[in-house]
């Protein structure tokens, strides 16, 4: 009965943790839209990188704020996460997008399409970026997320930078999404699936070869954790 409330809790955690960030990411567009030029690309990129290092902070130490299908996928794949919790934190997240789609909905019905995230540029340039982008984000959550040699307590601000610099470098051309649930929740209330496939299927495979990535490079275990390490041409001194 304990674990059943405490996995409950991890469920609720996670749900409350997904609508924050999709709200966040997707009000500042739509104000941009109903508000012209209220939000630059750079008032975007900070919503949604505040929104990321907020949440982990609050929530990392319950659910470990996973807020993405792609990230729970690669955790899994990994090891780092049992596969029988995943269709439920994958549930949990799709229904806070959804959910805070309706929400925003209500509140700026005409508005809603600023909040989408469409390619402008060729499907192929767009899932090339949405691929890049969420490598670069599951390196580093795996890194703070599996590392214990990473300060636990900058996880999110390590995560939050990683979202703001990587919407900065896709944000004119993919809207960087780097996460299913956030092109969902627009496409599902505005009923714009231009390119959907695209955000579906990416950031999956990026997160897959981000956690790869830093899994190989990964020292052991056994590595002294402030061992200075040198280059192999440089004697040590």
């Amino acid at each position: 009965m304990h674990h059943a409330c405490q996995f409950i809790t991890y469920i609720g955690a996670e749900f409350v943790g997904s609508f924050i960030l999709i709200f966040s990411a997707t009000a500042a567009p739509i104000m941009n839209q109903k508000y012209p030029n209220s939000e630059t690309l750079l008032g975007n990129t900070a919503c949604s990188g505040l929104a990321v290092t907020i949440v982990v902070l609050s929530i990392g130490h319950i659910s470990i704020a996973h807020l993405n299908p792609s990230v729970t996928i690669a955790f899994e794949a990994f090891r780092h996460f049992p596969w029988s919790q995943v269709p439920f934190y994958i549930a949990a997240q799709v229904s806070a997008s959804i959910s805070c789609k309706f929400a925003l909905k209500g509140v700026f019905h005409s508005f809603m399409s600023g909040g989408v995230t469409v390619p402008s540029v060729s499907n192929g340039q767009a899932f090339a970026l949405e691929f890049i982008v969420m490598f670069i984000l599951m390196f580093t959550i795996t890194a703070v997320a599996t590392d214990t040699r990473v300060v636990g307590e900058m996880a999110g601000v390590a995560i939050g930078a990683a979202v703001l610099l990587n919407i900065l470098v896709a944000g004119p051309t993919t809207s960087g999404s780097m996460n299913p649930i956030r092109t969902l929740g627009p496409g599902v209330t505005t009923g714009n699936y231009n390119g959907f496939w695209i955000y579906l299927v990416a950031p999956p495979l990026g997160a897959l070869a981000g956690a790869a990535a830093y899994t190989a490079v990964k020292l052991p275990d056994n590595k002294p954790p402030n061992q200075v390490r040198t280059s192999p041409n440089t004697a040590p001194t």
